[in-house]
């Protein structure tokens, strides 16, 4: 019995249409998408941006050097675009002694609770300018995983947005594909009733 059945099956049902089985396929290939592709996509990218972000902070770390400076004035600066009492950095003037005796005063990043007087750690650049520290490995490995779950969302996104589609499409080819077989059959079942 379960031959016959199984054999029937394979031969196809007379009420499957071609939309059917194009819909089915189709439903197999996005599952199959989400399961294996997505994953591979977000892993992909996060890879990617993890390996540029390590490039990028490799590079600021060897541009930028810590300096341990005495905070001599202005911490009542904020930085631009900044909320005005709640930022996490403000800018002062600093002085420091640079090896050598040579002492230098710069304006630059200094936390917001520093005052005039206090020792705070500044970070410059090649140039002299004030900047901010060099990302160290937890951010850098926060930007790859924060990129690769942004990749396989939108990875996951726009293959079930195309998922929708392809489903409305052959909706749409059924109703048609049906008023069709109606309009050939349907004459046959409405003359012995009237």
């Amino acid at each position: 019995m379960r031959v016959l059945v199984r054999g029937r099956h394979r031969r196809g049902n007379p009420l499957r249409r071609r939309s059917d089985v194009v819909e089915a396929w189709t439903a197999l290939g996005v599952a199959v998408l989400l399961a294996v592709g997505v994953p591979l996509a977000g892993v992909w990218a996060g890879r990617w941006a993890h390996d540029q972000a390590a490039a990028i902070a490799a590079a600021q770390r060897a541009d930028r050097h810590l300096v341990r400076a005495r905070v001599v004035g202005g911490t009542a600066l904020p930085l631009p675009g900044t909320a005005d009492g709640r930022a996490g950095a403000r800018r002062a003037v600093v002085r420091w002694t640079e090896p050598g005796a040579r002492e230098r005063t710069a304006v630059t990043r200094v936390p917001a609770g520093a005052r005039t007087g206090q020792l705070v750690d500044v970070w410059f650049d090649s140039r002299g300018r004030g900047v901010g520290a060099p990302p160290d490995d937890t951010a850098v490995r926060q930007h790859g995983v924060v990129v690769g779950m942004c990749t396989a969302g939108g990875a996951a996104a726009v293959i079930l947005l195309g998922h929708g589609a392809a489903r409305r499409v052959a909706l749409r080819h059924r109703l048609l594909e049906w008023e069709r077989e109606w309009a050939r059959t349907g004459p046959d079942w409405s003359r012995g009733r009237t």
